[in-house]
């Protein structure tokens, strides 16, 4: 018999209330994020982190919507373990996690990077990439024991910047920014935004962990209230030393900005302050969200039910919303095309909107969303077609 295999849980845990609710709060704020890069007229201009150009609104708006992606991608992780623990355990779950990964990162390079770009073909490898990448990597570890996935998960996310260094001389420039850092893909275009393994690694630390913070109501609770916070206190402690992040904090022409600062960390790639950071945060969330009852908050329940529906869904309503807006003011459709690539034909338009309509925008696009996303969760719910689970 084989001693490294896990073996499934004798009970099983039962769909979380509160994972699909702190799911559903990161896609409501993946779409703010997405319809300030598409409305905002700063946005154009500047990034909002810039801590020289920015303003107290315009850096928590693009704050808090860095919680998105690391809580998305430690949630894929977790999402696996509470799947081996409800039964789909040994070849059944490698054979899922690879066909899912590589449907992942199929629909990235075709229906989402067309999404985003609306334009001729552009690989775009930003975070489901990750996730799909991630998924096939934990398919190939998901016979050892968790806490020997969770300590290759930390030294992928710890030392991203050591590897990359080690390896540089001896890979393709754009295989070296597939997996360790952002950057272009040479002869391709495209550009790679999340690099696989650090992001993987925070998928990987999801399935790992998940057996100190799965529980039941209270005893979960509790356990999520101690990981946040002690992620907290070691994110301060390594923001104070200067260790695991190359910004600096204290940088602002006002005192705000300059406090604000300190909580400026680094997304491309994701630092180790950054994780310890947003992932703080989002456990605190979803402590905060595990006593709230399943009829409440419909729509955020919805969304993270149906999260990668909706998420494909937001991206071409947003951008045929600006496309739509923009010809109605005059601005040739052209100059929607190929965002990705460059959005310097909208800058010198002198496209955008203020941050209020941004908020308004946004509040509309939920409220579309909304609807559909019921309906479709409903439908995830009621049917079993082996092909929803994939959506």
């Amino acid at each position: 018999m084989r001693t490294t295999q896990q073996a499934a849980p004798s009970a099983p845990l039962g769909r979380i209330e509160a994972i699909d609710l702190l799911r559903g709060l990161m896609v409501a704020l993946m779409v703010l994020d997405h319809v300030r890069e598409y409305f905002s007229a700063a946005a154009l201009q500047f990034e909002p982190t810039v801590m020289l150009q920015t303003t107290p609104a315009l850096f928590a708006t693009r704050w808090v919507t860095h919680l998105c992606a690391p809580t998305f991608v430690f949630l894929s992780g977790m999402s696996v373990y509470l799947q081996r623990a409800n039964g789909r355990v040994g070849a059944a779950l490698r054979k899922r996690l690879l066909a899912r990964g590589m449907w992942l990162i199929l629909l990235e390079v075709t229906l989402v990077g067309f999404a985003f770009n609306f334009a001729e073909p552009f690989i775009f490898l930003q975070v489901i990439w990750a996730i799909g990448f991630g998924m096939i990597l934990l398919a190939l570890l998901i016979e050892a024991p968790s806490i020997a996935i969770a300590a290759v998960g930390f030294i992928l996310l710890m030392f991203d910047y050591v590897l990359g260094a080690a390896v540089a001389p001896y890979l393709p420039k754009a295989l070296w920014h597939m997996l360790f850092s952002p950057g272009p893909l040479a002869r391709l275009p495209g550009v790679v935004a999340y690099p696989a393994l650090p992001w993987a690694g925070i998928l990987l630390l999801g399935y790992g962990l998940a057996t100190t913070i799965v529980g039941e109501g209270v005893i979960r609770r509790r356990r999520v209230l101690v990981a946040g916070a002690v992620m907290l206190v070691c994110f301060v402690i390594l923001r104070v030393s200067g260790i695991g992040d190359p910004r600096s904090f204290g940088i602002g022409p006002t005192i705000l900005l300059r406090a604000l600062s300190f909580f400026n960390v680094t997304k491309y790639p994701p630092t180790p302050q950054y994780v310890l950071l947003t992932l703080g945060v989002s456990a605190l969330l979803l402590a905060a969200l595990s006593p709230v009852g399943p009829r409440r908050l419909p729509m955020l329940r919805a969304f993270g039910r149906a999260p990668f529906f909706t998420y494909v869904l937001h991206i071409y309503l947003i951008h045929t919303a600006a496309l739509l807006i923009g010809m109605a003011l005059g601005l040739p459709a052209s100059s929607f095309a190929g965002f990705i690539e460059s959005s310097a034909p909208l800058k010198e338009a002198g496209w955008g909107f203020g941050l209020g309509w941004v908020y308004a925008i946004w509040i509309a696009t939920l409220l579309i969303l909304r609807p559909i996303a019921i309906w479709f969760a409903n439908i995830k719910s009621k049917r079993s077609q082996w092909w929803l689970s994939y959506l």
